[in-house]
């Protein structure tokens, strides 16, 4: 009986080891029940849910939602919203709170996340959100968000936890940056029309880890006006590894 009990116990355990983190894609939709003829407010929300290890699956999911959340959510009371559906449901809440104070002033709003899983290595694994919003004015706002993560546990990675010395990283990716976009060497930062806070180079909020290398990006006003465009290096693994902590 004892051999048998110590047979089952070793076959959970080497069950479990063999368990491996995946993702499995849901979709989450909302539309305004206020009538409409066209661009009627809507949300769409495609987010990659970690599966399988619970407790890394859990800490990479809170954060994407978290981030999400950040996103799309307008309304003051967030304790209340702890899920993806309940948050696509805010989001049409506060456009038809908006329309009825302002019916004149308020046109389609519209929100579009996608989530993928962009890169994963035996230590890191990203996560890339592509994210557009339009809550009214000229235009809406598109851009990516790099989530990192620690593989093994999964907790979320920083920017600067990513280099081994950031000083010298930046520098480094300073000189490559000017090279690219024809900014002289000795000129201000924002010599040619950017748009760097305090007239210095700084690294991008968004740091991706791709197939091609390590990718620096800028989003739109993070360096340069909406109609210049988000702004981007990309760097060969083998020109970078020699500063990174996580490969």
């Amino acid at each position: 009986m004892k051999n048998y009990i110590f047979i089952i116990l070793l076959c959970l355990i080497f069950t479990n080891c063999k368990k491996e983190l995946s993702f499995e894609n849901e979709t989450f939709e909302e539309k305004s029940t206020i009538p409409c003829k066209k661009d009627c407010p809507n949300i769409a929300i495609k987010v990659p849910i970690a599966k399988n290890i619970k407790v890394i699956s859990d800490s990479i999911n809170k954060r994407v939602f978290a981030v999400i959340k950040e996103i799309v959510f307008f309304e003051e009371d967030s304790i209340k919203v702890d899920d993806y559906k309940t948050l696509a449901k805010s989001f049409i809440a506060s456009y038809e709170e908006m329309h009825q104070k302002f019916p004149e002033d308020t046109f389609g709003w519209e929100a579009k996340i996608i989530g993928n899983v962009e890169f994963q290595s035996e230590q890191i694994l990203n996560l890339k959100i592509d994210h557009y919003t339009f809550t009214g004015g000229a235009h809406g706002y598109q851009g990516y968000r790099s989530l990192l993560f620690d593989k093994k546990t999964g907790k979320a990675i920083f920017n600067n936890q990513l280099f081994k010395n950031e000083k010298e990283f930046k520098a480094f990716a300073e000189k490559a940056f000017r090279s690219k976009y024809k900014i002289p060497e000795k000129a201000n930062i924002n010599a040619t029309g950017l748009m760097f806070e305090n007239d210095k180079f700084q690294l991008p909020q968004n740091i991706f880890y791709t197939a091609e290398g390590l990718l620096l990006y800028y989003n739109s006003y993070e360096a340069a006006s909406y109609a210049d465009g988000p702004k981007e290096l990309i760097f060969p693994y083998e020109e970078v590894k020699k500063y990174l902590n996580f490969q």
